[in-house]
């Protein structure tokens, strides 16, 4: 069995909501456990470690909290596999909001978690037309913001040693190549409300490339809860083309 902690935020439930179901699916057993504070930054997340507040909800299997935790709790709680940590997604883009509370936090979970394997979720960017301030930083352009959250994702995993979980790059690549999710001329989008992803093919999409990316294989192209097997498909080729898995 795997057993997977996120020191996250709501991008973190997201992707985290089909894993386990997914995992079952494709034969692997894969326990996820998602630390929850919504908008949470790594500077907020170093914070409450230092502070060991009992601030999260703890999501067992991408279901409903269990109770509340802190992140020291936390990581004595189980003999991890895997533990992932991620930006807030207003600040995804901005290298200068990622330290030294990156460095912080891992240094604390390498003390308390020396086996375990330390990655970075790349979020996605924004949908298009989504009217937040959070965009505006961005210049309320897709393309620009998921080209400065990737430039920034990729120095902090250059820095630590990382292993990134491309989600990001999956959403845009589907975005960009996929005629169905093409927002501005189908309407039908990723995200359910411009920044957090769709019920049904945005999560699954989420959770095939963590899978992907945490046990180095492919998913297969099998019907999954009642979704479009024509658009599980697509989404099942890009991610094991991004995540390099066959």
């Amino acid at each position: 069995m795997m057993k997977v902690l996120s020191i996250g935020n709501s991008f973190s439930q997201d992707a985290h909501k089909w894993l386990h179901a997914l995992a079952a699916r494709e034969g692997v057993d894969i326990d996820t456990f998602n630390l929850f504070i919504g908008g949470c930054s790594l500077e907020m997340h170093r914070d409450n470690l230092q502070q060991e507040k009992e601030s999260y909800s703890y999501e067992p299997n991408g279901g409903a909290p269990t109770r509340k935790i802190s992140i020291p709790e936390a990581l004595r709680s189980e003999e991890w596999d895997c533990i992932t940590l991620q930006q807030a997604s207003p600040y995804s883009g901005m290298p200068e909001t990622y330290e030294p509370y990156l460095t912080e936090l891992i240094d604390a979970i390498r003390a308390t978690c020396p086996a375990a394997k330390l990655y970075f979720h790349k979020t996605w960017a924004y949908e298009t037309g989504f009217p937040s301030p959070s965009f505006s930083a961005y210049g309320n352009d897709q393309a620009v913001m998921y080209a400065r959250l990737t430039k920034a994702v990729d120095l902090a995993a250059r820095q630590h040693g990382l292993t990134v979980i491309p989600v990001g790059t999956v959403i845009q690549t589907l975005r960009t190549e996929i005629p169905a999710f093409d927002y501005a001329k189908t309407g039908l989008s990723l995200c359910r409300d411009g920044y957090h992803l769709s019920l049904d093919y945005g999560r699954f999409a989420a959770a095939a490339t963590w899978f992907s990316t945490l046990t180095g294989r492919p998913v297969s192209e099998e019907k999954f809860e009642d979704f479009d097997l024509s658009l599980l498909g697509k989404i099942v080729e890009v991610v094991n083309r991004v995540c390099g898995v066959k």
